[in-house]
């Protein structure tokens, strides 16, 4: 990928002031879930940390970690410009009160709006796009009018940082990128490997339990999940199909609390509700599902692999990245029941040794490419290259602590 050399650095804060960073978000539940590292790497720092997101249950959770939380209004199912004019605007009163020395913006409506206010304020950001999700998968109008401002709103970040090949390349194609010499490969997230430890997969049972983990959003295959169980269920009645995360979300994909409810009434899914820690419902099962039609890096997946489980997924961007086929997992086609069917019974055909050997594979895997630290280290690079703060300087970090003079 085409990089240049970082821009100026921004002037650094007076010892009055900390250094102070926001992460803006669709919902403060991504930022609590995927972005700890970060937050603890920061905080350590001595640095303000603001999450600008709407208020949900993990508000408590993030100022806990250290951080400074500020409701956010956006319309994520909304279309109506003047829902996100409101985002745009609020965003850009924040920045001009706020003033961090940078900005980290994450989902679409975050991206773009995001970007505009923080130029107009006069703000350094980054713009991580976390997934496409319906802007390349859906050929809409809305769609269209998505791409057309990401168009727009990309020419301000100082850095657009892309989870996978796949979307630097379709934001190429597709010329969403007016200075493509500013995109940056992340690689995913990451994943804390000593949070998420390898675990041995369950055992004295003769039932294999599958769960798919997430927003339950049709673009995340979870109607391809239900179809593919009831298939299996006859052939297999060991087989238990599980999900987890919540429901009816502030996403056009949302499913409903009715089709749910359908669902358990018919005995096809058992469904887990929601929980801050997803490492006990991947300990309970052998392998993690995600049939998703569109992902950057799936954390989710990143997680079942950690802790060794073999992971069943679509061969689309993101989850390609994740899963070696047939290796760590299997990849089916995106939108296909029957194809996933056929991938959920080679794990329910396999001894559990072979499962085992499977998951261990895949904790391989993850530990060797997408350990959170190498994500956690490139956000200090880029915030000493654009701040010149000190606290992100690793030299005179180790003078700090060796006691030598600079």
């Amino acid at each position: 990928m085409q990089t240049t050399s970082n821009p100026a650095p921004t002037s650094a804060r007076s010892d009055a002031a900390p250094l102070t960073v926001c992460l803006v978000c669709n919902t403060a539940f991504a930022i609590y879930t995927y972005r700890q590292g970060v937050i603890r790497m920061l905080v350590a720092k001595g640095v303000r940390v603001v999450v600008l997101a709407p208020r949900d249950r993990t508000v408590p959770l993030l100022e806990e970690m250290g951080c400074v939380c500020i409701d956010l209004p956006v319309a994520g199912k909304s279309t109506n410009p003047l829902d996100d004019l409101k985002t745009l605007a609020a965003l850009y009163r924040h920045y001009r009160t706020i003033r961090p020395n940078v900005v980290f913006h994450y989902t679409i409506k975050a991206n773009i709006y995001g970007s505009v206010a923080a130029w107009l304020a006069r703000v350094p950001s980054i713009a991580v796009t976390t997934g496409l999700g319906y802007v390349f998968i859906q050929k809409s109008r809305a769609a269209q009018v998505a791409k057309l401002l990401y168009r727009i709103a990309f020419r301000f970040p100082r850095e657009v940082w892309f989870l996978n090949r796949d979307d630097h390349e379709a934001f190429l194609n597709g010329r969403l990128l007016a200075h493509p010499e500013r995109a940056k490969l992340l690689h995913g997230e990451g994943v804390d490997l000593d949070q998420f430890a390898l675990t041995p997969l369950p055992s004295g049972t003769q039932r294999v339990t599958f769960v798919l983990i997430g927003r339950l959003l049709w673009d995340k295959g979870v109607g391809e999940y239900v179809e593919a169980a009831r298939m299996l269920r006859a052939r297999y009645p060991q087989a238990r199909f599980q999900l987890l995360g919540p429901v009816g979300v502030d996403n056009p994909s949302a499913i409903t609390q009715a089709d749910v409810q359908t669902w358990r009434e018919q005995g096809v899914i058992e469904y887990l509700g929601e929980t801050h820690d997803v490492r006990p419902i991947i300990s309970s099962a052998d392998c993690v599902v995600l049939p998703s039609y569109r992902e950057g890096v799936p954390r989710t997946l990143l997680e079942a692999s950690a802790m060794g489980r073999p992971i069943v997924a679509t061969d689309v961007p993101g989850c390609r990245e994740v899963v070696a086929d047939g290796v760590t997992g299997f990849l089916c086609e995106a939108k296909s029941a029957t194809s996933l069917a056929v991938q959920l019974a080679r794990v329910l055909d396999m001894s559990e040794a072979e499962r085992r050997a499977m998951g261990l594979r895949g904790r391989k895997k993850v530990t060797a490419e997408f350990d959170e630290a190498i994500v956690v280290e490139r956000y200090r690079q880029t915030l000493h290259a654009l701040t010149g703060a000190n606290q992100f300087d690793r030299r005179a970090a180790v003078r700090a602590a060796t006691g030598e003079e600079r």
